[in-house]
């Protein structure tokens, strides 16, 4: 069963080791009742007793039914989960003297990831003594956050930590492109030879 992880969460019924407890609901009166009170009520209504708060003095409970509580906190966390937006960080390293070809070709890669709704992390390395052309770094970086202007806005100005000048970018709304699944593509294809 699925709901097996939240089953051992919660005490119900003849599991409360507390003397009173605190009856929470909508159709009951808040207020502090010895357990065999609460148990009675609770066979009462046809429902189960179950641990709220364990931690509050008296603890916390509601009188309901267990596995349509259960379904309630599984379809919570189901809501909150979805609300949640992933973002994902691509890095793209460069030289301090990356030549002119090599700085379009991860350009047009920084554009792709951008569209995609990803953020960009940009960083000139610098290997031995080509740390004294920190300057030269700090330049392509700011060139490449101008270049990137429609798609991103920077999020964070490059700055030097160790050997690595970092700058963030993260994508402007409305430039993201939606990806499409292999199946998606197939069908946009099988569509357009229809039409031919």
């Amino acid at each position: 069963m699925k709901n097996d992880n939240l089953k051992g969460q919660h005490r119900i019924n003849e599991q409360i080791r507390a003397k009173e407890v605190r009856i929470v609901g909508d159709d009951i009166e808040s207020a502090v009742y010895p357990l065999a009170q609460a148990l009675k009520m609770a066979e009462e209504h046809e429902a189960d007793l179950v641990e709220i708060s364990p931690n509050a003095v008296p603890p916390v409970c509601r009188i309901i039914d267990y596995s349509k509580f259960l379904y309630q906190l599984k379809k919570r966390a189901k809501e909150q989960k979805a609300k949640q937006v992933k973002v994902n960080v691509k890095e793209i390293r460069f030289g301090p003297q990356t030549d002119e070809h090599d700085y379009n070709f991860k350009l047009k890669h920084a554009i792709g990831f951008l569209q995609d709704g990803d953020k960009v992390k940009a960083y000139v390395f610098f290997k031995g003594r080509s740390i004294l052309f920190k300057e030269q770094g700090e330049v392509l970086l700011l060139r490449f956050a101008n270049d990137l202007e429609e798609y991103a806005k920077v999020e964070q100005m490059p700055l030097l930590e160790g050997k690595r000048m970092i700058i963030s970018l993260t994508p402007k709304k409305g430039t993201s492109t939606k990806k499409t699944t292999p199946q998606q593509a197939a069908k946009v294809a099988k569509s357009e030879e229809e039409e031919d």
